[in-house]
């Protein structure tokens, strides 16, 4: 790629500072009304402040005046599915399981296509740009063709990607073609942590569709080759207590075919019946578990001690029907609660519609477990909470000088009713208050066009969108 230019963006900067959790965002909080973001040649933020603070240094770069828009962090997107580019809105008549039978098995077979897998790839990524989706951790796809795609296209985009085959050994009829053998998913899989992992901007996971995709072999040869991995990095991801109809349901079928006393087990290492030790352990500082929507309390506390995190789906847990992530329980467990899309179960490719799901569920939990969320709780979901669970918060999730220049720059004169609810909403007198009241607008009813640029590592990525890359 070409160098970057040393320069200085203008505009409205929030972000949420420093080492916040979850519960103490809305201290760590910035607000810079006139604010100032150096970026250095070496697309390093080199200085983040008031624009009337901005050192002398920095002055005579080149400034990009914003003023009337803001500068986020760009978004982190924990959980997506880059076979189901093409899967929104996917009509199966059914929750779940059934959907994955009737509607996704199928679509992800077609990937077999390189001609499709590439066309695919590529429109995976001009949509995270879009939605100004910065890093992301990313279910794959079963075909190596398709991976190879996939990693080629982020490239070339700029993007930040996580992402692994999708690992299947046993599934319906309808998911025949994504199958193979225990033996031969583990040397795919070795195969693309040798090709893929450790890049700049791409690293590799291992990622088993969920526990009811493999058998207790796979799951014990998973863990053999994570033990020789982790050291270098590599991730682990996939599926957690998703779907808890009675009976029928993901949890309780997960339950019964391996015969254990949580879901977590399974990923635990203790997947024989009775939750035997069986293999290694999945979880750990990399792992991310998506959705955690029917978690045991013990299960909550296990995922908190292993440094593991929640990857929180509330766009597709209310297209499925999968019910609420209880927060306030989530969150006084101590695991980190990130944001996921679960683009094609959910419907939105960006993180702030699924941030607006994500404030009217838990404004709708049944009695004391409501919640209205803070504004910088929101935020802090959508990007620091996301670098935390990718294990790069020394490298991106906010604005900190000396971490790299991944941003957002809106404006929200390209989306009307933003800009209109932005000017003329009811503004507190209090700065504070004020402050929070801005962002809050600014999180539910941000829209893609309002997007006007996407920076990682200071590198401008929306040419891609118009095919200039």
């Amino acid at each position: 790629m070409d160098p970057i230019a040393a320069a200085v963006y203008r505009g409205h900067i929030f972000h949420i500072a420093g080492s916040a959790t979850v519960a103490d965002a809305a201290t760590h909080l910035q607000s810079i009304p006139d604010g100032a973001l150096a970026v250095g040649a070496d697309g390093v933020i080199a200085y983040c402040g008031p624009y009337t603070h901005l050192p002398q240094a920095y002055s005579a770069w080149p400034s990009h005046d914003h003023r009337g828009g803001f500068l986020l962090p760009g978004f982190i997107d924990t959980h997506m599915h880059f076979p189901q580019v093409c899967c929104t809105d996917s009509y199966g008549g059914g929750q779940l399981l059934e959907w994955l039978e009737r509607c996704i098995f199928p679509a992800e077979a077609r990937l077999a296509d390189p001609v499709l897998a590439q066309r695919a790839a590529a429109a995976f990524c001009r949509r995270r740009i879009a939605a100004g989706t910065t890093a992301a951790m990313v279910m794959g796809s079963a075909f190596p063709q398709a991976q190879e795609a996939l990693f080629t296209a982020t490239r070339a985009a700029g993007l930040r990607l996580v992402t692994g085959r999708g690992v299947q050994t046993v599934g319906p009829e309808s998911a025949e073609p994504l199958l193979t053998t225990t033996e031969y998913a583990i040397e795919l899989c070795s195969r693309e942590i040798e090709s893929w992992h450790g890049d700049t901007l791409t690293d590799v996971a291992l990622v088993p569709r969920f526990s009811l995709s493999v058998t207790a072999d796979t799951l014990a040869a998973l863990g053999e080759l994570y033990d020789g991995v982790r050291a270098d990095g590599v991730y682990f991801h996939s599926h957690l207590n998703e779907n808890a109809r009675p009976g029928t349901g993901e949890v309780d079928t997960t339950l019964s075919a391996y015969g254990v006393k949580s879901y977590l087990d399974t990923y635990d290492g203790h997947f024989l019946p009775g939750s035997r030790k069986g293999g290694a352990t999945l979880l750990g500082r990399r792992s991310i578990l998506a959705h955690a929507v029917h978690c045991q309390d013990a299960e909550l506390a296990r995922l908190a001690e292993t440094g593991s995190s929640i990857a929180h789906c509330p766009t597709s847990q209310l297209f499925l029907g999968s019910g609420t992530m209880p927060w306030r329980r989530t969150v006084a467990s101590g695991v980190n609660i990130a944001l996921g899309t679960d683009v094609g179960g959910g419907d939105e490719w960006l993180l702030t519609r699924v941030l607006n799901d994500c404030f009217k569920v838990h404004m709708s939990e049944p009695a004391s477990a409501a919640v209205s969320l803070h504004p910088a709780e929101l935020l802090f979901t959508a990007t620091l909470a996301g670098a935390r669970a990718l294990d790069r918060e020394d490298t991106f999730g906010n604005l900190d000088m000396g971490k790299d220049a991944d941003f957002l720059i809106i404006d929200p004169d390209r989306w009307e009713p933003l800009a209109d609810s932005l000017s003329h909403g009811v503004q507190s007198d209090d700065e504070q208050l004020a402050a929070e009241q801005t962002l809050f607008r600014l999180l539910m009813g941000l829209r893609e066009p309002a997007i006007s640029s996407v920076l990682v590592r200071g590198r401008d990525l929306t040419g891609y969108l118009d095919g200039d890359r």
